[in-house]
């Protein structure tokens, strides 16, 4: 089982280890004493915008260094940039210094293979190993050296324009783009402008501290008033590092990456280029898994985190899925996900049948889904306790076949997910609140 590795990398607070410039030192030089053993001696490194990320990226640097092997800084940069960027510049690595949807105080470390796609588990074991080695460095003529990509931006931006069809165009269709002040605050406004849409920004003045603050993908609400007061034909919020995307129709209401998914299938049917079925995850709507059926498209369910829908997509074959907080994967497009690319292929979806953003979904009914954190103390195990075992039983007795109750653990917090799924929202809010109330009474 990995020390450091959690399913997106290594994340947690800044000044905790292991998100510490020790730390990070050693890590590059641990990655870069892997990578380097396989050839190539080449990385590139993108970040978001938090203020951590100069110590981060000045911390890796210098380990990649001692290691041998040569950094190519992005600057600030949305983690699909990074995946597509270490492709195109044959690099044996890409790094992506991001906490993703955490707040300004996280900060993570996650890495891209040459191919684009996360480290395999055998790759991320090296490392590993390398870090409960001791540290050394490679002679001063074999030092890595250090040079910054002045283009990044514009590459990755044609990189996404190149998903819109020649075709179609977004003249006409008023958008509001919600950056979260992350990472794509330079970009997705002109990618979506550059198609010819009319462009309202917000979040796009980070300042190191605001990057996820009351924005983006994860609090819809100030991008639901702006959608509504612009008289805008549809909102797109994307996260810190610009992987997740949510979307905002003309009156204001959310369109969650389960739907996103849905209207992508609906329109790749159309098109006679659906290959094979979608992977969802455990916590995916019931409503898209009944919508799925009705149009004959299998469905599976893979563990929660992007990591995993990945696996199930190569292992099947398929090239879409994604999750209900906004990862969407078309493998036809992209090696990893990607926020700008599903929403240019929502907007040219709406373009091409001259719909809506909410007909753009017409088919699936989402049933009501009722999630709850709950923290818990270290140590304790929630899951196995017999009360909470027991509320669980009790709920999916009620619910007769007729829903789904899910308790997982949070892959990077001290956190218990109590998602209970049916027909009926006020009960099973109601089913929501008596199995919470039991995990924290262990906790």
């Amino acid at each position: 089982m990995a020390k450091y590795f959690g399913t997106d990398g290594i994340r947690g607070r800044v000044g905790v280890c292991p998100i510490t410039p020790d730390f990070v030192l050693k890590l590059g030089w641990a990655a870069g004493k892997a990578l380097a053993a396989q050839g190539n001696t080449k990385v590139l490194i993108g970040k978001d915008t938090r203020v951590s990320g100069y110590m981060l990226e000045s911390a890796l640097e210098a380990g990649f260094s001692a290691a041998g092997v040569s950094v190519e800084f992005l600057g600030p940069m949305p983690t699909p940039a990074v995946a597509y960027l270490t492709r195109t510049f044959r690099a044996a690595a890409g790094v992506v210094i991001s906490a993703s949807h955490n707040p300004y105080y996280d900060n993570g470390i996650k890495f891209f293979s040459d191919t684009g796609h996360k480290l395999s588990d055998e790759v991320e074991a090296r490392i590993e190993g390398y870090l409960e080695q001791d540290m050394d460095c490679v002679e001063s003529e074999q030092l890595g050296r250090a040079y910054r990509i002045e283009d990044a931006a514009g590459r990755y931006i044609e990189f996404c324009k190149s998903a819109f069809p020649s075709s179609l165009s977004l003249v006409g269709m008023k958008i509001v783009v919600d950056c979260a002040h992350g990472a794509t605050y330079h970009i997705a406004p002109n990618v979506f402008r550059e198609l010819g849409a009319k462009v309202v920004e917000m979040g796009t003045t980070p300042d190191g501290l605001n990057i996820n603050a009351g924005c983006g993908a994860t609090d819809l609400a100030a991008l639901q008033a702006r959608v509504q007061q612009e008289k805008a034909d549809i909102g797109l919020a994307l996260d810190g590092d610009g992987d997740r995307i949510m979307m905002v129709d003309a009156d204001g209401q959310t369109i969650d990456g389960d739907e996103i998914v849905y209207a992508l299938v609906r329109q790749a049917i159309k098109d006679g280029n659906l290959e094979g079925g979608v992977v969802g995850t455990l916590m995916s709507n019931m409503g898209m898994e009944l919508a799925l059926a009705d149009l004959n498209v299998p469905f599976v369910r893979a563990k929660v985190g992007d990591r995993f829908v990945m696996e199930a997509l190569r292992e099947n074959r398929w090239c879409l899925g994604g999750e209900g907080s906004g990862h969407v994967i078309n493998l036809k497009y992209h090696s990893t996900g990607d926020g700008i690319l599903a929403a240019i292929q929502f907007l040219s979806g709406m373009v091409r049948e001259g719909v809506s953003a909410r007909e753009m979904i017409a088919g699936m009914q989402k049933l009501p889904q009722v999630l709850i954190n709950v923290r818990y103390a270290t140590g304790t195990d929630p899951l196995t306790a017999e009360n909470v075992v027991s509320a669980i039983a009790e709920v999916e007795s009620a619910l007769a076949g007729k829903g789904r109750v899910l308790l997982r653990k949070s892959g990077t917090e001290p956190l218990i997910r109590v998602m209970v799924e049916g027909k009926n929202e006020q009960k099973v809010r109601a089913f929501a609140q008596q199995i919470a109330s039991e995990v924290e009474a262990v906790s």
